[in-house]
């Protein structure tokens, strides 16, 4: 079966490489264009084109697929002369118009972090735990020109737990996304798979994350702010402010105290770390960090930044 791939991220490297540990003919990787990275901003290239260029693979870095483009034209002529089955797509970032989905032979098969039709969109992971999700999963969907409503092919599910952040659970979701779409491919070439519709009744949507969105609004529950806090980790990082200056919330846990204030002021300061009163329970803050410095356990970090009971985390600064 000879595939094109597409991807550009961490999560979508798991797949490639699985890929191509089970000896399927990789034609091409098509992956986005480098970017600028690090404190230098020097132009780096995506995990899936390090990879890729590590196994010898042909890398195209179209900017867009848009029809229309000359560029576009081009890039769609290199994929039909590569005459593929299948091609299988992980979070590339770019969107596939109907004359690029209708290239490989079999169509384009995407590997989705959530159990779809539920949180179709850009960040289904960070959503399933900002709603309190129990359980998550990867959909392989036959891609269609809509967004994320193509029929189902194969689905995987995955336990939430009270610990996972956005990173961990995008780390067992990228292992399972890996594994399942090898077993799409072989199903699928057995002639066993049967597309199945999504019902669109159901269906939710994941939106961009943004930074504004991150910000801590003490007034809702110590368990929506937990969720905040699993969910944005590592981006873009629930935050709040101490007085003006900003602080990050890296680790946080509910905690069941008969403790009452307003929210935001902190009840207490003890070995577990800072706590803090909500629109409803109370939350402990364990990782905090400042900016221009290191995110840090409270103790270290109250070395450097000292609060108190009585003190108040606030939403905007004063």
């Amino acid at each position: 079966m000879k595939i094109i791939f597409a991807g550009t991220p961490d999560f979508a490297v798991s797949a490639l490489a699985a890929l191509l540990a089970h000896q399927f003919e990789v034609m091409a990787v098509l992956t986005q264009p480098d970017r600028p990275a690090g404190r230098g901003l020097h132009l780096a290239a995506s995990p899936v084109k390090q990879l890729a260029v590590r196994h010898g693979l042909p890398v195209l870095q179209p900017e867009t697929l848009k029809p229309g483009t000359l560029k576009s034209a081009e890039i769609q002529k290199m994929l039909q002369e590569y005459a593929a089955d299948v091609m299988v797509v992980a979070a590339y970032g770019l969107i596939l118009p109907q004359a690029v989905l209708t290239i490989p032979r079999l169509g384009c098969l995407n590997i989705h972090a959530s159990l779809l039709p539920r949180w179709r969109g850009a960040a289904p992971i960070q959503r399933a735990i900002l709603a309190g999700d129990e359980v998550t999963g990867i959909t392989i969907m036959q891609m269609d020109a809509g967004l994320d409503t193509g029929a189902m092919l194969l689905k995987k599910s995955c336990a939430i737990s009270a610990h996972d952040t956005a990173s961990t659970l995008h780390d067992k979701l990228a292992v399972m996304g890996a594994a399942a779409i090898i077993e799409a491919l072989q199903l699928l070439a057995q002639e066993k798979i049967v597309p199945v519709a999504q019902d669109n009744s159901q269906a939710t949507y994941a939106a961009k994350l943004s930074r504004a969105e991150a910000l801590i609004d003490w007034s809702a529950s110590a368990t929506q702010v937990d969720r905040a806090v699993r969910a944005y980790h590592p981006f873009p990082v629930a935050h709040t402010y101490f007085n003006a200056a900003p602080i990050k919330i890296w680790q946080a846990k509910v905690v069941l105290l008969d403790l009452h204030g307003q929210p935001g002021v902190i009840l207490a300061i003890n070995n577990e770390g800072i706590l803090v009163a909500c629109g409803q329970g109370v939350i402990c803050l364990e990782v905090l960090q400042r900016s221009n410095a290191k995110a840090l356990p409270t103790a270290e970090f109250l070395r450097g930044f000292p609060m108190q009971a009585g003190e108040r985390f606030i939403t905007v600064p004063k």
